[in-house]
């Protein structure tokens, strides 16, 4: 049935990616899985909203406004948050959110290890012991040390609050935090349900009219189809039978702009990079790194790749004025450059190495991947290109961390640059897959990741951790990456930093 016949209250979106559970605190959870979190669960604050630029709107990282939190206070020394919940509140089951809920659901997410924990972590929450639920509606957070990052960290979509007595009635000896029962019944308060999911084909919400962490949405049911063809999404949104095509290649946003609404927001905190990985023996001579930045054709990859959708990040200014990230590296293409640093090298006759991408990733990587396989092959560097399964490429690139030469990506959910520098430039973190370590590199990060962005030795330390950086090149900046959203027949569209469709704000026209 077109999504125009189902009427105005109801929605059809495609997308092509997996949900592969409704609990985002479980190990191994699919990125697309995180909308549930954001549609189905609360969090005491949220995010404001701002034009965007390519249209629509965009999450606003400097407002914080009101979700499940009635209001909140800050103690004169940074240490103590004390957040009143909304008396109205109640969960789908009809019983009030009260403070216990969400001391038990901080608490699981601090509890639970993996990505959950080390994202409360970086708003300096990790323990049950720093939780308290005073009465009903008074929650409070003991932090250890004051941080910039602290309520911004509450809006991300991990400290979503959970029924707690639903839950624990479902948990087990074994599984103290409900993880199998959540991870297919979601318990929450949030403006959308679960009214059914098709593991691998839909996922159909359904309006909770009683909600009161925002306005309530337009529309009474959505429906989300996994649709793996790009081709087969493009076809449905051009017909009108779907109103939504989510997450589509930069080719088919380009095209599809001239006949109807595209979105193209450049992914905040994010840069699709060339990593060579320090553990490969040549990628441990500068002049090498600074070769492959000479070396690659930047123009040509972001029109063959991005299609000129995104943000450049090549050809700025080597001295560094601002604390804007990502921001254009001083590199650009010009070969004799680059060999130059080849004849300085140590590996002046050249040598062999695989470069790496995802299968899941083709639509960039590849094309990318060949324009740098031939630029490379004309100062002595010969690539083969591998490509490795979706499945396989995280533990691959992010966990073992042993790809000679890949391309990667990274979107930092709070939006300053220090937080980019604690998952992708420190030792051993996530997103270092380039096996990089600068003992510089560790001092600054972890004396700005949680400092006041107007502290006057802030701007300095961020402005030396771009030149440090951008001088030993563990990720070599390409282009930041646009979100393309195609709408046909609907208004509201905001994008997310957690790049997942917020279908609250969303109405049919």
């Amino acid at each position: 049935m077109p999504a125009a016949a189902q009427g105005s209250d109801t929605l059809v979106v495609v997308s092509g990616q997996t949900i592969n559970s409704l609990d985002l605190h479980r190990s191994g959870t699919s990125r697309a899985s995180y909308q549930v979190g954001v549609n189905c669960y609360d969090r005491l604050v949220s995010f404001g909203t701002k034009e965007a630029p390519g249209g629509g709107y965009s999450f606003d990282y400097g407002v914080v406004e009101p979700e499940l939190a009635e209001s909140w206070t800050e103690s004169d020394d940074g240490l103590t948050l004390t957040f009143k919940l909304k008396p109205d509140a109640k969960f789908w089951d009809g019983r009030k959110v009260t403070a216990a809920d969400v001391k038990w659901s901080f608490d699981r997410a601090v509890s639970v290890g993996g990505f959950p924990s080390v994202q409360m972590k970086a708003g300096g929450f990790v323990r049950p012991d720093q939780f308290e639920a005073v009465d009903d509606e008074t929650f409070v957070i003991k932090l250890d040390f004051p941080s910039k990052l602290s309520i911004p960290d509450l809006a991300v979509p991990v400290p979503y609050i959970i029924n707690s007595v639903e839950a624990l009635a479902n948990a087990t000896e074994e599984d103290p935090w409900a993880l199998e029962y959540l991870h297919m019944t979601p318990a929450g308060s949030g403006a959308f349900k679960i009214a059914r999911w098709t593991p691998g084909e839909q996922m159909v919400y359904e309006r909770n009219d009683d909600w009161v962490g925002g306005p309530l949405p337009a529309l009474k049911r959505v429906v989300v189809r996994e649709v793996p063809s790009p081709a087969t999404r493009r076809a449905l949104v051009e017909r009108g039978d779907v109103q939504v095509a989510f997450d589509i290649p930069d080719k088919d946003a380009a095209e599809l702009a001239e006949t109807l609404d595209v979105f193209s927001t450049p992914v905040v905190n994010c840069m699709f990079c060339l990593c060579p990985n320090f553990a490969f023996e040549p990628f441990q001579d500068p002049d090498v790194r600074k070769a492959l930045a000479y070396a690659i054709p930047y123009a040509d990859i972001f029109q063959a790749a991005a299609y000129g959708r995104g943000v450049p990040l090549w050809g700025g200014e080597e001295e560094i004025n601002d604390i804007a990230w990502p921001r254009k590296s001083q590199y650009y293409t010009d070969l004799e450059k680059a060999k130059e640093h080849m004849a300085k090298s140590g590996f002046a006759e050249g040598f062999d190495v695989p470069l790496s991408i995802s299968l899941d990733l083709v639509s960039w990587m590849e094309p990318t991947a060949i324009l740098i396989q031939e630029a490379l092959g004309q100062i002595g560097i010969t690539v083969e290109i591998e490509k490795i399964p979706g499945a396989n490429w995280r533990t691959a690139s992010l966990v073992e961390k042993r790809l000679p030469l890949h391309l990667e990506t990274f979107g930092g959910w709070l939006d300053t640059p220090d937080y980019y520098f604690f998952w992708a430039y420190q030792d051993g973190h996530l997103f270092n897959s380039s096996n990089y370590r600068n003992e510089e590199i560790e001092e600054l990060t972890n004396a700005t990741l949680h400092m006041p962005m107007d502290d006057p030795e802030y701007a300095p330390k961020i402005k030396r951790m771009f030149e440090i950086v951008l001088d030993e090149l563990p990720r070599i900046p390409l282009y930041q990456p646009a979100l393309n959203v195609a709408a046909n027949g609907v208004d509201g569209y905001e994008f997310w930093f957690h790049r997942q469709l917020d279908i609250r704000p969303l109405k049919t026209v």
